[in-house]
């Protein structure tokens, strides 16, 4: 039986845009199943009941809550599909500064590789005495609360790539950027281990949901 909704969602998007249709609707095509798209929607525990946080929840889904919901494994593969190509495309389209000038330009690369992680992630960016980027690598990945790394982690990555200087960075998956006590602890050790390598620690920068903190910015650093 012609699922008639998805036909009218396919001539919608082809004729006025994607933007121009509704969540429901792009849910629909992609299921190819409309009556999934609206239950999923509209059911009681669905992540859009009552439209709250709806798609920022369902970037945190994995393909066992979507079976939950009530999708099969291919039609939670596809939505996860859809998911992961969104990101990628969203990255692509970052003007990604090739050179760090300012705590922002670091914030700006960070923010959609971190913002929506479930844990966090540890992460150290190296540089030439220009400030340009010569390698970003993850150090650790941790709890929904904490991400336990060294000194010694991060500046093996700095010594390897012979870096002029380092810039460290970590999410907050709560989505409040601002600082533990403990990561301030963790930048003045790694402040300090800077000074005697001769490998400064330019900033820290702490990923929210959409905001940053910087210990340079706020003179913590």
């Amino acid at each position: 039986m012609k699922d008639y909704r998805i036909n009218e969602s396919v001539e919608a998007i082809e004729n006025y845009g994607a933007t121009t249709v509704s969540t429901e609707a792009l849910l629909g095509v992609i299921l190819n199943n409309s009556e999934k798209a609206k239950c999923l929607m509209h059911k009681e525990d669905s992540l859009f009941a009552g439209q709250l946080d709806g798609l920022k929840g369902l970037l945190r889904q994995d393909s066992d809550g979507l079976k939950y919901l009530g999708l099969n494994k291919t039609e939670a593969a596809r939505i996860l599909a859809s998911i992961e190509l969104g990101m990628r495309i969203a990255r692509l389209k970052t003007d990604e500064p090739k050179r760090i000038t300012s705590p922002g330009d670091a914030a700006k690369f960070f923010m959609d590789r971190l913002r929506h992680e479930t844990h966090e992630k540890f992460f150290v960016m190296t540089l030439n005495s220009k400030n340009r980027i010569t390698k970003v690598k993850q150090i650790s990945e941790g709890s929904l609360t904490s991400a336990v790394v060294h000194p010694r982690e991060v500046f093996a990555q700095a010594v390897t790539a012979h870096a002029a200087s380092i810039l460290v960075a970590h999410n907050h998956p709560s989505g409040d950027p601002c600082p533990s006590v403990e990561d301030h602890r963790l930048t003045k050790a790694l402040a300090e281990a800077g000074e005697v390598l001769g490998i400064p620690l330019l900033d820290h920068v702490v990923i929210g949901d959409g905001r940053h903190y910087s210990f340079k910015e706020h003179g913590d650093l």
